[in-house]
């Protein structure tokens, strides 16, 4: 199966396939032409790192799960601590994307968007570090 074949059927983007490549994740035969050649193996590593990607685990995570996969003496332990890790980074970020949307929220409030040229949302934004009038 060639690259735009292996998209297709993996849903990721060739150049996404070449830069896994590129890193290590995959590792395609290559034809006497120079081409890629998808083995099933290889579309079953790319659909794994999609749906991986897509619940933002890291490259690293990704290479590890996919060690993991292959090595049938693995501990589920193990995978459940890089997904443990990755749910609390998720937490995480989930916290602080609450906080950014309060901010938000308070900018948006405070702004009157009337057609006046005043805008307490560019006031916010606009650094004073000089402690002149911002000229």
């Amino acid at each position: 199966m060639n690259i735009t074949e292996a998209a297709r059927v993996s849903g990721l983007a060739a150049k996404t396939i070449r830069y896994y490549e590129d890193i290590g994740l995959v590792s395609p035969r290559r034809g006497a032409n120079g081409y890629r050649q998808f083995r099933p193996d290889d579309i079953r590593r790319l659909i794994f790192l999609g749906r991986a990607r897509r619940l933002d685990f890291s490259l690293q995570d990704c290479r590890d799960l996919l060690a993991l996969n292959k090595d049938a003496d693995r501990s589920s332990a193990n995978v459940r601590k890089i997904a443990s890790r990755h749910l609390a980074h998720v937490d995480t970020r989930l916290t602080e994307l609450l906080q950014l949307r309060d901010a938000l929220q308070n900018l948006v409030d405070s702004c009157a968007g009337d057609g006046q040229p005043d805008c307490t949302i560019l006031d916010a934004l606009t650094v004073d570090y000089l402690g002149q009038d911002g000229s």
